[in-house]
């Protein structure tokens, strides 16, 4: 049986999995509002060119559009890998609640790999994070597709 954040982090896999399916970079991501999902997104940088088109930037996006605006106070999100320094400015930004991260990236991570940029003590939002929430089924993901794509 799943915990309530392991069902959202579930959602967001299934966003990765489709990200897969197209030839993406395996990642996903998804926002929650009062345990309801609200928006969801996957990596689309190949699809549309544009290199903005992260998982989490596309999640963010919908989640404005759907709340009408684009602090997401109150908001969580859960994405399958540590978001880049770009998507954790946006996460920062739009005032997400808590980030709830699956697998690390230890080349690009912006939530303590690389660089920590949730724990800049000058910004001013703070964004709650909690690492490694179904680490291994994230990762797998990840792992299985460059496997794939160096072949």
């Amino acid at each position: 049986m799943y915990t309530r954040n392991e069902q959202f982090m579930q959602e967001a896999i299934k966003q990765a999995k489709e990200a897969y399916a197209k030839g993406e970079s395996p990642v996903g991501a998804i926002v929650v509002k009062d345990g309801e999902l609200i928006a969801s997104g996957c990596n689309q940088k190949e699809e549309k060119q544009d290199v903005t088109s992260h998982a989490e930037i596309e999640a963010l996006k919908k989640a404005a559009k759907k709340l009408g605006t684009w602090r997401l106070d109150g908001c969580d999100m859960y994405v399958t890998l540590e978001p880049c320094a770009m998507c954790a400015g946006a996460i920062i930004q739009s005032r997400i609640k808590t980030l709830y991260i699956g697998a690390m990236d230890k080349k690009a991570g912006a939530a303590g790999s690389v660089i920590d940029l949730f724990r800049v003590p000058q910004f001013n939002h703070r964004v709650d994070v909690v690492y490694g929430l179904m680490f291994e089924e994230c990762g797998n993901i990840l792992t299985e597709f460059f496997k794939r794509l160096r072949k």
